[in-house]
């Protein structure tokens, strides 16, 4: 079996960074899937500005008819912040053995000490880092540390183990922010082209960040 991508995010709202990202992810790494995961209530963020139903909905919409794509609700049903390592937890309980990769980008994985039960990641999954062409992992401190111990650079490694390694990955990134296309949206411009259009649809009729 190949390794699942796990791709969790707020997606308030999902663009067309994060597509591409996930697509060169499910291609490069031979991924037998990208599972996003729409996060019901972010312990670094507090609350969302679009609601959990309708992030999970423009998701939905975004993916459709991308072979390897799939969204899943798994933290939708569960009360309190959404930590990743229980997601993880429930994927695992989900797909026994399956090697399981975490996607983070590197500002993520730069704040990966802060998480909650963050030792317990690597016990659960791959932490795949997708990061900018020419940008390199810390190489001290406690995530040079961890990178020194379970660092690898062969890709297949992913697929031998369920779980345990760091795996980093340049990626095409769009200099595209959901922070930035709120903003735009609150000040009465079109967010057109930097979405799938069903996208753009449901936070134009939804009117979510016009307030």
């Amino acid at each position: 079996m190949s390794p699942i991508g796990v791709f969790g995010g707020t997606f308030d709202p999902i663009h067309y960074g994060h597509l591409r990202s996930a697509y060169e992810l499910l291609q490069d790494l031979e991924l037998g899937e990208v599972r996003f995961v729409p996060s019901a209530a972010p312990p670094h963020r507090g609350s969302t500005f679009a609601p959990a139903e309708l992030r999970y909905r423009m998701v939905e919409i975004a993916i459709a008819g991308q072979d390897g794509f799939v969204v899943d609700d798994c933290e939708f049903g569960r009360d309190g912040p959404s930590y990743t390592v229980d997601t993880l937890g429930a994927i695992r309980a989900e797909r026994g053995a399956a090697s399981l990769c975490l996607i983070v980008g590197m500002d993520a994985y730069l704040g990966l000490t802060t998480w909650h039960r963050w030792e317990e990641i690597l016990g659960l999954a791959h932490l795949v880092v997708a990061h900018r062409p020419g940008w390199q992992l810390p190489n001290t401190g406690a995530l040079g540390e961890l990178l020194a111990e379970c660092g690898t650079e062969d890709v297949r490694e992913l697929h031998r183990q369920p779980f345990g390694r760091i795996y980093h990955h340049a990626v095409t990134q769009l200099e595209i922010a959901s922070t930035e296309i709120r903003g735009l949206v609150a000040a009465g411009k079109d967010p057109r082209y930097l979405m799938p259009d069903g996208v753009r649809d449901i936070i134009v009729e939804s009117g979510c960040y016009t307030n």
